[in-house]
């Protein structure tokens, strides 16, 4: 059965100045998706408030999940979540995690690990503590039932990492596939399958791309993959384990033109997580 994409649209995981464009961005992609297998998630107008919790807009934030978990329970088969910031990939994760039994490798592809917590992150933002939150370490209202276990999670092309973050890696025992390593796909498939997992979730923030395969970012690091690398990983992984859910996220877009741009290289990245 083909995916079924969820569209959410939310900005207030982001720390960015550009954060509404986020919103912008997943729009865009909307644009091109087929509406009769197309969900979107009502995000609130409102910023959000932290609640007391010292996380910025965790009011938002819960009101999205709710909001994703509603529309994700009604999914057939599989999900493709398309944001809006990285803290979109909450839910559909903890979605494919009580599908899957907990029998689930997540790849997560991105500049940054997002493993921050509240008292190691330099902005407040969710999406730098969303994948920490998904291991269970993070604030009670967001933390997953069942969390991921660390062995089950494959960072991909990360290269921007904050020093606190560094710390926890060292004994996590997280697996990491850095770019040079995704020239060819054959390290991160032995990654995927050294977790021993049934199936596979893939997550895309698109800055794990160089800033020049695209423009609409809004927190570009350089020396990322190329397109073509990554739309090489991703069939490389297809083609060894059921995909049983994935995310796209990061799509900063400034203008209606710059979005056109850079939807080509977005299509074609959906195109290969969603092609038989």
């Amino acid at each position: 059965m083909p995916a079924t994409f969820v569209v959410i649209p939310q900005w207030q995981g982001s720390g960015s100045s550009r954060a509404l464009r986020l919103g912008d961005g997943a729009e865009a992609i909307r644009g091109d998706l087929p509406a009769s297998s197309t969900r979107v998630v009502e995000v609130p107008l409102e910023a959000g408030d932290s609640l007391g919790s010292g996380l910025a807009r965790l009011g938002s934030l819960q009101l999205v999940r709710e909001r994703s978990r509603d529309v994700l329970a009604d999914v057939p088969d599989w999900a493709l979540a398309i944001g809006g910031d990285c803290g979109i990939a909450l839910a559909p994760i903890e979605h494919a995690i009580d599908r899957t039994a907990g029998d689930l490798a997540v790849v997560w592809f991105d500049a940054h690990p997002d493993l921050n917590t509240l008292g190691s992150s330099p902005s407040g933002a969710f999406s730098g503590m969303v994948l920490r939150t998904l291991l269970g370490d993070g604030v009670d209202d967001l933390v997953p039932a069942a969390p991921l276990a660390a062995d089950r999670l494959v960072l991909a092309g990360v290269r921007s990492v904050d020093d606190d973050e560094d710390a926890y890696l060292a004994g996590s025992g997280i697996r990491h596939v850095g770019v040079d390593e995704l020239q060819a796909a054959d390290g991160l498939v032995s990654a995927v399958e050294a977790t021993g997992a049934a199936s596979v979730y893939l997550h895309i923030d698109l800055d794990v791309l160089d800033p020049a395969e695209l423009h609409g970012l809004s927190d570009p690091v350089p020396f990322g993959l190329s397109a073509a690398n990554l739309v090489q990983a991703i069939r490389a992984v297809k083609a060894r384990h059921p995909i049983a859910g994935a995310s796209i996220a990061g799509f900063s877009p400034a203008s209606v033109d710059a979005a056109a741009d850079d939807l080509p290289t977005i299509l074609r990245i959906i195109g290969a997580l969603t092609s038989p």
